[in-house]
């Protein structure tokens, strides 16, 4: 069952414990945890948000620039519709756009949730080996909880949503708390994402990233590897990732 991880007051050197537990100990090329994003990455939904983002906006008579579509995407709930208030000028406070945007999304996954290519596939090799699996979204935690019941909590021994951190994708936060809800070591962890924004909260908590981009295009670099899909990503790769950073 999926737990959802208290955030620290801080996140810094001085981090403290969420759970009980300590980073553990293992091999310089060990693999101590994957951790993956959601939107995007797992599910095909990046689409979804814009969409919804652009019907709201119609609802208040503002059309949306399909430019700012990169924008927005991958970044965390307050930021994308901050952005969006200031660039339309529609007078909206942001805590009732926050609502709006999450109603609309929730509605719109109500009858499907599409897959990512090779996500059901991963998840279930990651499970069926006992590999510590977290599952970590700037999304709001209304939405992540029903999303898990797609992707089956089960795969996930826990979840962190950008609603309970400090602060969010960009920053390392997210993937910190997940690395210490875990008790691993953020330099022995995998992380799976497909924005820029999520691939620099992931590597600013000293993750090895895999990106798999959905939006727009991401360069290869040190401790990170790009792949087209998921379909490209299993146990045996990840595991390699940890064997070529000797």
């Amino acid at each position: 069952m999926t737990s959802t991880v208290p955030a620290p007051d801080t996140l810094s050197q001085s981090l403290r414990p969420v759970r009980a537990g300590t980073p553990r100990r293992a091999g310089a090329t060990t693999l101590q945890a994957v951790l993956l994003d959601m939107d995007g990455t797992l599910v095909d939904t990046e689409g979804f948000w814009w969409d919804v983002e652009v019907e709201v906006f119609a609802s208040l008579g503002h059309t949306l620039d399909d430019s700012w579509r990169h924008v927005v995407v991958g970044g965390p709930m307050t930021r994308s519709a901050g952005f969006l208030i200031e660039a339309t000028g529609a007078d909206i406070p942001l805590a009732e756009l926050t609502v709006l945007l999450n109603d609309g999304f929730e509605a719109r996954i109500a009858d499907s949730l599409p897959l990512m290519p090779g996500a059901a596939r991963l998840l279930a090799e990651l499970s069926e080996n006992g590999v510590p699996t977290a599952l970590v979204s700037a999304s709001h935690r209304r939405v992540i909880d029903r999303v898990l019941t797609s992707l089956g909590p089960q795969h996930f021994a826990l979840s962190v949503a950008g609603d309970e951190v400090p602060r969010t994708k960009p920053h390392p936060d997210p993937y910190l708390t997940a690395a210490l809800g875990l008790g691993v070591d953020p330099v022995r962890c995998a992380v799976v994402e497909d924005t820029a924004t999520g691939i620099a909260s992931a590597e600013a908590a000293g993750c090895h990233v895999v990106a798999v981009p959905s939006v727009a295009p991401i360069e290869a670099a040190p401790r990170r590897t790009v792949v087209p899909s998921l379909e490209a990503v299993d146990l045996t790769f990840l595991q390699g990732l940890m064997t070529e950073m000797r």
